[in-house]
């Protein structure tokens, strides 16, 4: 037997240290979570993507009391942005959260395992990386690819 080691290089920040995109990014995906429809978990998770065409593209959780009907802020942000966008690539994706008090998130949360494989097929098609910025009050985590936080996804790589 051998044994392999994955290792996700995480840079971490804080909001002063990034460039403004990335900041404008943040700042949009900290709205979002005010647009959050989570009366169940009281957890409000809002997403940024930022396309290369210079559109921003938002989403919020929207839960649903038969909670597999719900929906993710970051797949409700990628299958919009595709939507609308069908020739566009996604450049980078914001995610913030405030926590059952309504407070931002002190640590950053990332996203599931659907979300994960659902942005997953957008940096395929894309064949470019695509920038995740997890966002908490306290740091910030940014990683180059979608990828960096499903390492032994199922895909074409």
């Amino acid at each position: 037997m051998t044994e392999m080691e994955v290792v996700t290089a995480i840079g971490v920040y804080k909001y002063e240290d990034l460039e403004n995109d990335d900041r404008s990014l943040i700042d949009e995906a900290r709205k979002a979570t005010l647009r959050s429809y989570a009366p169940y978990s009281k957890f409000s998770v809002g997403a940024a993507i930022l396309l290369d065409n210079g559109e921003i593209i938002t989403g919020a959780n929207q839960e649903n009391i038969a909670y597999p009907s719900g929906t993710c802020a970051e797949r409700t942000a990628c299958f919009y942005a595709h939507a609308q966008f069908p020739d566009a690539q996604f450049k980078s994706i914001a995610i913030a959260a405030r926590d059952t008090s309504g407070e931002e998130v002190a640590k950053p949360i990332s996203p599931c395992g659907s979300c994960r494989q659902a942005l997953l097929e957008y940096e395929m098609l894309a064949k470019n990386d695509i920038k995740v910025i997890l966002v908490g009050c306290d740091e910030i985590y940014v990683l180059k690819s979608i990828k960096s936080l499903l390492p032994l996804a199922f895909s074409e790589f």
